[in-house]
């Protein structure tokens, strides 16, 4: 096919669900077979979390959402069944819940040097595979590092603040489309797949768009 298919993904760094869904997503794209255009942006699922929350997984959940801690358990051993079945080898015991707009600037300082997938790889695995932190600014700087950015360059564009703009902007067109969970695909900007939906869904609707191209 001759033109890519231009897919904008809302998604939380913190968000279980935002990672399986991008492997499902790779899995459609690998099936569709076409050149697909991916960009990221940013959503906040929590926004009023602190830097440093005191606490397991099952205790922030738990507080967040209102429910028993016994429940909350059965749901992250239900997420984490999830992501093995698509390779993803959670560890709910050593993550250390965050804010992550700090993590959403990074993404944005990648993205403006052309390595935006990498970097949200690096933090999605950072997160919820290596219980490594991703809210504060030397954590992020770390990361950023072994990725072979500029150490010093990241934590004075994150100590500035020089992408919050963007990821602001980000939330606003989500609000502005209607989006209110994570992870949310947009198709051409005209088309919307909400959650972590079967391989066989994007790819099916990677080739509907890209028919639609064609033939316009």
């Amino acid at each position: 096919m001759s033109s890519s298919v231009k897919v904008d993904i809302w998604s939380d760094i913190a968000c279980p669900w935002c990672y399986i869904g991008k492997r499902k997503f790779e899995e459609g794209v690998r099936r569709f077979g076409g050149d697909v255009e991916v960009e990221y942006h940013s959503f906040e699922l929590s926004p009023d979390t602190p830097v440093d929350f005191e606490g397991s997984a099952a205790d922030f959940l738990a507080g967040h959402k209102g429910l028993p801690k016994a429940q909350v358990e059965q749901m992250i051993d239900r997420v984490i069944g999830i992501a093995g079945s698509v390779g993803l080898d959670y560890d709910y015991e050593a993550l250390q819940h965050t804010n992550t707009v700090k993590a959403h600037q990074l993404l944005h300082y990648a993205k403006e040097r052309g390595r935006q997938a990498e970097m949200k790889e690096r933090l999605l695995r950072a997160y919820f595979i290596e219980g490594r932190h991703v809210g504060r600014v030397e954590d992020l700087a770390d990361l950023a590092d072994e990725l072979g950015f500029d150490r010093a360059d990241v934590v004075r564009s994150l100590e500035a603040d020089e992408h919050l703009g963007a990821v602001r902007g980000d939330q606003a067109q989500a609000a502005a489309y209607g989006i209110n969970g994570v992870p949310f695909f947009v198709f051409e900007g005209k088309y919307g797949v909400s959650g972590a939906q079967d391989a066989a869904v994007f790819a099916e609707a990677l080739a509907q768009v890209a028919n639609e191209k064609a033939t316009a």
